[in-house]
């Protein structure tokens, strides 16, 4: 497990970024943190540097899941905060059919109300603690 911590807006960005690198496509990224955490935010580090417009990447809270296509990936961006308790989570948001799609990444915000779901490609964690203007603590298991 890797562990960092990021001060500023613009370096929870940049680790998105450089995150981006690491991804050869059929992976799902998890991320758990609170509201106000920054988990869009490293989306938008994740898509800017996959070559998408970061600002049309928005939070799908409303929607659960928008797509940001890419030149190499189709980015799933899936938020399970409005997702009511008792509902199975990966039902709601089709992911088995996204499964399907060879040229995938997928990030999901709120991963904690997804439950026991087995991912077939590489699964990576973040967890990020801090809110406001304090620094974020990043726990990342890949």
């Amino acid at each position: 497990m890797e562990t960092l911590v990021l001060d500023t807006p613009d370096e929870m960005f940049a680790f998105g970024e450089s995150l981006a690198g690491s991804l050869k496509g059929g992976e799902a990224v998890l991320l758990y943190g609170g509201l106000g955490a920054g988990k869009t935010l490293l989306t938008k580090g994740i898509a800017s540097a996959l070559g998408y417009d970061v600002d049309e990447v928005t939070s799908p809270s409303f929607t659960l899941v928008n797509l940001y296509k890419t030149e190499k990936f189709n980015v799933y961006h899936i938020d399970l905060w409005r997702i009511e308790s008792g509902l199975n989570a990966a039902e709601a948001v089709g992911l088995e059919e996204i499964f399907d799609d060879e040229k995938a990444i997928i990030i999901i915000e709120w991963a904690d109300r997804l439950g026991p779901t087995s991912f077939p490609g590489k699964a990576v964690e973040i967890r990020i603690e801090g809110d406001g203007d304090e620094p974020r603590r990043v726990s990342v298991k890949r």
